[in-house]
């Protein structure tokens, strides 16, 4: 008598068809969490503890350690200026804003100014007749003085020594069409070569301070005249070009432009060079 009779063969159709049948293997809820919370930062666009909390109905303890997870493998990152949960550039949909992607970038680096420099610091980024605040690592400061920003804070190209470190840095071409755009329109000679001669010495020294004040009424003057402080800034340098600028900002009553240039400066340029540096690594551009 012959071995026993081999059963039917199973066709490659069914064999995928079983695979994807339920299997009963239970899933697991921290991930359901966990991506629940990437979902939602993802399509907000950024959320703070709290929206997660009401939208998600999460306690925020388990929220706060589903976000450090997260943000372990760079999921999402912390704003430092309002501690809004950010997606990550690698996790949006469509192309990121360059904002956002280059204060991803500065955030860490922010904090490490921050313990090095009792001073708060923002980054801006250029824009049509404005900067840009896009980070601040204000809310770790010490003092009560020291509330800079929010994100979104337009600051003058004129007034302010973010603006003039930036506007000090760009292309010629670039520089020209930004104060022709602010520029009043019976701008006399004197304003225009004031602004070159605070041109000449912010590129001559490698950065700038709001003195002296430019006479135009551009957004911010009256501010820088009247806040009772000091700042002094640098330009972030990309490829090609600078990206961005980076100050300090103190009381003025506190100490001199040259006290803190003498002893905060290097930090300041230091941080500034491995900004662009990083920005430069992941092909940044405007």
């Amino acid at each position: 008598m012959g071995g026993p009779r081999a059963g039917p063969r199973r066709s490659t159709d069914q064999a995928e068809d079983d695979a994807h049948k339920p299997t009963g293997v239970k899933s697991v809820r921290a991930l359901e969490r966990g991506l629940d919370v990437l979902l939602a930062v993802r399509t907000a666009g950024g959320l703070g503890l709290n929206a997660l909390h009401q939208q998600l109905g999460l306690p925020k303890a388990t929220l706060l350690r589903l976000l450090q997870t997260l943000a372990s493998r760079s999921l999402v990152w912390r704003r430092l200026a309002d501690g809004v949960w950010m997606p990550a550039a690698v996790i949006q949909g469509g192309p990121a804003d360059a904002g956002c992607r280059l204060a991803e970038i500065a955030s860490p680096l922010m904090v490490e100014l921050s313990n090095k420099l009792v001073w708060p610091s923002v980054i801006a980024i250029p824009r049509a007749d404005h900067m840009e605040v896009i980070e601040t690592n204000s809310p770790m400061s010490r003092f009560d003085f020291a509330s800079l920003g929010p994100v979104g804070v337009k600051l003058s190209y004129l007034h302010t020594a973010t603006g003039r470190a930036y506007l000090a840095a760009c292309s010629e071409a670039e520089r020209a069409a930004l104060v022709a755009r602010l520029a009043p329109p019976d701008a006399g000679p004197d304003g225009y070569h004031l602004l070159e001669a605070i041109m000449d010495e912010t590129r001559a020294r490698g950065w700038s301070t709001r003195v002296p004040h430019h006479p135009w009424a551009d957004r911010n003057r009256q501010t820088v005249l009247r806040d009772g402080k000091h700042s002094i800034a640098v330009a972030v340098q990309g490829r090609g070009g600078p990206i961005a600028a980076l100050n300090i900002t103190w009381p003025s009553r506190r100490a001199s432009v040259a006290d803190v240039a003498e002893q905060c400066l290097g930090s300041l340029q230091a941080i500034a060079e491995r900004i662009g540096q990083a920005a430069a690594a992941t092909d940044f551009t405007w």
